[in-house]
C-alpha cells in the first residue's frame, strides 16, 4: 500500500496526523530531497504589562512607579521615558529574563517599541484588543471603523500562508474561567475584522478533540491513544530508525498529554464546591499543557500561526502560581502596590511568565523536522504585553523579545535598542515580511525593523 507524506491514522472517527517521516518521503514529488519545513509563528502575550525596571536592562534601581489609572496612560510618557540609544548590543539578560539563561543564542530583546494609544476605553481593554491590530484613531476614522478594532497581525499572515494547513491560525488561551469577569476586548488579541472576535480554545480538551477529532465531542472515543496505537505499530514497522525514534516520542507526547488532561480534570473534580474551581488548576501545569498542545499542531501541520494568550487582562480573579505563592493570588491587583518590596513579589508572577516562554523554546529545538533543523529554527515565537507597565498603563516602551531565526533570516543573541517612539505596528510589519508576505505596511506602520535582519 502506498503511504502519502502526511499519513494519517485513523480509528473509530478518530484522526491522528503524523509529524513528517523520512521513510515515507519516497511518496513525495522529489523523493531525494527532503521537504522544506513550513515556517511557524507564535506570538505569546502576558496581560497586566511587567515590572519594567526589572525587565528593561539599565533601569534595576529605576524609581517606583506609582498607580497611574483612568485614561492617563499617555500622560506619563514625558516623566517617565529613558530615551534609547539607538543600535545593537550585546544581550544581558536582567533578572526577569533569567529563565532563558540556556536560550541567549535563541532570543533577542528589542525595546523602544510605542503603540498609539487613544482616551476613551479602558486601558487594559485597549491593551489586549489593540495588540495585534494596532489600528491608529484616525486610519479608524478614515476607513469607518471604530477604534480600536480591525484585522489582528495573526489573521492577515493566515489568509496569507495558511492555506496549506487544516487550520489557518489557531488561538489559544489560558484563562480558565468559564464565567466572564469583563469584556471581549480584554480577553482577546485575534480578530477576524471589527467588532468580530477569533475564538480562542482555553479548555484543553476542547483543543485536544479540535486537533485529533472530526467532531467536537467524543461520545464513543475513550481513548484516541489506544484507538490508533495499533495502526501505529503497524506502520512503525515500515519506517527506519531514526524514524522509528521519531514516532515512538510523538506517540509518547500524544500519551502524556491524555495523562495530564486526565489529571487536570480529576483535580478540577475534587476540589471544595464552595471553592471557585478555575483557582486551583495549578498555572504552570495549565500553560504547559495548552503549550504542548500547540506544539503537537504545528508537529502535525494543522496549523503554522498560533497566538498564545498566557491570561486575560485585568479580571481580578485568583490564580494559583504553583511554586511560587502557597495561596492564589491577584495578579492585576499586585500591578497596582509596587512600592516598598510590593514589585519584588509582583516580579516573581513575571519571573513565573517568562519560565513558560523557555519552557516552549526548549520544546521547540528539541523537535526535529523534515530537513534536521529544529522547529524553532523554522519560527518565529515573540513574547510581549500590551502595557508597558502594569502600574502606568503605559503604552510605551512595550515588552518584546523574538525567539527563532526564521529559517536564516535573524541573527539572534542580540539587544536591539529601537529609536524611542518606534511604532509597535512596524515589528508586525517586520513579522509578516519575515512570514513570507509581500507587503509595505500594517495598521499604522511607517518602516520595519531593519536590524532584526540577519544581513542588517
Amino acid at each position: 500500500m502506498k503511504i502519502s507524506r502526511r499519513h494519517f491514522l485513523k480509528a473509530n472517527g478518530a484522526t491522528l496526523t503524523l509529524p513528517f517521516l523520512h521513510s515515507l518521503a519516497w511518496a513525495a514529488d522529489t523523493p531525494s530531497k527532503a521537504a522544506k519545513p513550513s515556517k511557524k509563528l507564535v506570538i505569546m502575550y502576558v496581560p497586566n504589562g511587567l515590572v519594567r525596571r526589572c525587565f528593561f536592562p539599565g533601569e534595576e534601581e529605576g524609581e517606583l512607579p506609582g498607580f497611574i489609572g483612568g485614561f492617563n496612560a499617555d500622560k506619563v510618557k514625558s516623566q517617565r521615558r529613558i530615551l534609547n540609544e539607538p543600535g545593537i548590543y550585546p544581550l544581558e539578560l536582567t533578572s526577569t529574563m533569567e529563565p532563558l539563561g540556556k536560550h541567549t543564542k535563541d532570543v533577542t530583546l528589542v525595546t523602544g517599541l510605542d503603540r498609539t494609544f487613544k482616551n476613551g476605553q479602558d486601558v487594559h481593554a485597549q491593551g489586549a484588543s489593540c495588540y495585534l491590530t494596532s489600528l491608529s484613531p484616525v486610519q479608524a476614522a478614515e476607513q469607518g471603523i471604530r477604534h480600536p478594532n480591525g484585522r489582528s497581525l495573526d489573521q492577515v499572515i493566515g489568509d496569507q500562508v495558511g492555506h496549506s494547513t487544516v487550520f489557518n491560525t489557531l488561538e489559544i488561551s489560558c484563562n480558565g474561567f468559564k464565567a466572564g469577569k469583563e469584556s471581549i476586548y480584554f480577553n482577546n488579541i485575534s480578530w477576524y475584522g471589527p467588532d468580530k472576535i477569533a475564538p480562542s480554545i482555553r479548555d484543553p480538551k476542547k483543543l485536544y478533540d479540535r486537533l485529533f477529532l472530526r467532531n467536537s465531542y467524543r461520545q464513543h472515543v475513550t481513548d484516541v491513544t489506544d484507538l490508533v496505537l495499533a495502526d501505529a505499530k503497524s506502520l512503525s514497522r515500515k519506517l527506519g530508525r531514526e524514524d522509528q525514534r521519531t514516532m515512538s516520542e510523538f506517540m509518547e507526547m500524544i500519551r502524556n498529554i491524555e495523562t495530564r488532561i486526565k489529571k487536570m480534570e480529576k483535580m478540577l473534580a475534587d476540589v471544595d464546591i464552595e471553592v471557585p474551581k478555575n483557582e486551583v488548576l495549578p498555572r504552570g501545569e495549565y500553560i504547559r499543557l495548552q503549550a504542548d498542545l500547540m506544539l503537537l499542531a504545528f508537529q502535525m501541520g494543522m496549523t503554522n500561526i498560533c497566538t498564545f494568550m498566557v491570561g486575560p487582562e485585568r479580571w481580578d480573579a485568583t490564580l494559583m502560581y504553583e511554586g511560587v505563592f502557597d495561596k492564589p493570588v491577584q495578579h492585576h491587583n499586585m500591578t497596582h502596590n509596587q512600592k516598598g518590596n510590593g514589585y519584588k513579589e509582583l516580579q516573581k508572577i513575571d519571573i513565573f511568565h517568562m519560565q513558560q516562554y523557555a519552557y516552549i523554546i526548549k520544546r521547540m529545538k528539541e523537535i526535529k523536522e523534515s530537513d534536521g533543523s529544529t522547529m524553532l529554527d523554522n519560527s518565529l515565537v515573540t513574547y510581549g504585553a500590551g502595557l508597558g507597565d502594569g502600574a502606568t498603563h503605559q503604552y510605551f516602551d512595550l515588552p518584546l523579545i523574538v525567539a527563532g531565526r526564521a529559517q536564516g533570516q535573524i541573527k539572534q543573541g542580540r539587544f536591539v535598542k529601537c529609536k524611542s517612539g518606534t511604532l509597535n505596528s512596524n515589528m508586525w510589519l517586520t513579522i509578516a515580511q519575515l512570514m513570507g508576505l509581500e507587503i509595505d505596511s500594517f495598521a499604522d506602520s511607517n518602516g520595519v525593523i531593519s536590524d532584526l535582519w540577519t544581513d542588517a
